[in-house]
């Protein structure tokens, strides 16, 4: 099948392909959907080796487990799903080895450009350093309905799609994530009132959230891949 046809099928079908044989159809779908799964992964567990390691893990998982998928849910649902378990569990073995109280500190600055951060005003660099910091107290599950809901702006139904729990389980984690960043991130606001504005996604609502650091671009390839289709 050349390239032209392969496009104009549905995320079902290129599946179904590759279960039934066909060695290209289940590079198509990592092409579509990659970069999505990079930013989510890259943004949950704060450390782009990790999340790059992450994402390879959920892509070798769904591969194997194709055969598996009934179709109960979207394609790229299954896919995020995938992607995030594996995110939890390499947070969770991350936090049970942990022993160097700084080293969070420092993988989480290696989210900062360093031409951004030349480039840019101190302050803002300080910020950014201070909202990572900030989002990664919060435990896994958690962390990962927040950079779902307000900094990729999925709805909360999806994001309940994706993390396979209850739409009240999304809000419920949102909202505990919230109230724990807001009195880390309280002083970052002019005044020292309220918390930073939303990132710009689908689901506005009052309460802490973390918008992504200055100058990271979500299509960072991982391990393997190209840049955006």
């Amino acid at each position: 099948m050349d390239d032209a046809m392969r496009d104009g099928l549905s995320d079902a079908d290129l599946l179904a392909r590759h279960v039934a044989g066909d060695s290209d159809a289940f590079g198509e779908i990592v092409r579509r959907h990659r970069d999505r799964l990079w930013a989510v992964a890259l943004r949950t567990l704060g450390d782009r080796e990790e999340a790059a390691d992450a994402v390879q893990d959920a892509l070798v998982s769904a591969y194997r487990a194709a055969h598996t998928f009934r179709g109960q849910s979207a394609v790229t649902t299954w896919l995020h799903r995938i992607t995030v378990n594996a995110c939890l569990d390499r947070a969770r073995k991350a936090a049970s080895r942990r022993t160097d109280p700084l080293a969070e500190t420092e993988r989480l600055e290696q989210l900062i450009e360093p031409h951004e951060s030349a480039a840019a005003p101190a302050e803002r660099g300080d910020l950014h350093r201070e909202l990572l910091q900030a989002l990664a107290t919060l435990p896994p599950d958690q962390r990962a309905a927040l950079v779902l809901v307000d900094m990729q702006g999925y709805p909360v139904a999806e994001a309940a799609a994706v993390l396979d729990v209850p739409v009240g389980t999304v809000k419920s984690r949102c909202a505990r994530g919230r109230a724990r960043l807001l009195p880390i991130l309280t002083h970052l606001r002019p005044g020292g009132r309220g918390s930073p504005p939303l990132d710009g996604g689908r689901n506005r609502s009052q309460g802490a959230s973390v918008p992504p650091p200055a100058g990271q671009s979500d299509a960072d390839p991982v391990k393997g891949g190209g840049g955006r289709a």
